[in-house]
């Protein structure tokens, strides 16, 4: 099982890799817009239009990308998603927070963007300097 998942972070690092090379940005983009088939990651929360796990490479004791599952590369192309885009966002974050008792720990979410985004898709970054297990 640990070797498995082994393989998924792999497979996810060197995608995310990828991603940042300018030629495969169609082939990212196409990858993002149906990660939900494509995605090899254990996922923590996850609804509609967005999908939650923890970050293959974390740079916190918990780290958490949050990603749309359609494919929106900037937070300008934001404006031309549905109200329920950004309520759906929200909706993911607070249950995270239930799930790993944030509330008294503490997080931040972070939001890259332009040259500071890694990845050709925007996402989010849901961090804490406590690790804390997934409540069920």
């Amino acid at each position: 099982m640990a070797k498995l998942s082994s393989l998924k972070i792999e497979v996810l690092s060197f995608l995310l890799r990828a991603a940042r090379w300018r030629p495969l940005h169609p082939l990212s983009a196409f990858f993002f817009r149906h990660m939900n088939t494509f995605l090899p990651v254990d996922r923590l929360a996850e609804n509609q239009h967005w999908l939650a796990f923890h970050h293959p490479q974390p740079d916190y004791p918990l780290h958490i990308l949050i990603l749309p599952k359609q494919s929106v590369q900037t937070i300008e192309d934001v404006c031309a998603q549905p109200p329920e885009f950004t309520q759906d966002f929200y909706q993911i974050v607070a249950t995270l927070i239930a799930n790993f008792a944030l509330t008294t720990q503490g997080y931040r979410l972070i939001n890259n963007g332009g040259p500071n985004q890694l990845v050709p898709q925007w996402h989010w970054h849901l961090i804490s300097e406590h690790q804390q297990e997934e409540n069920d």
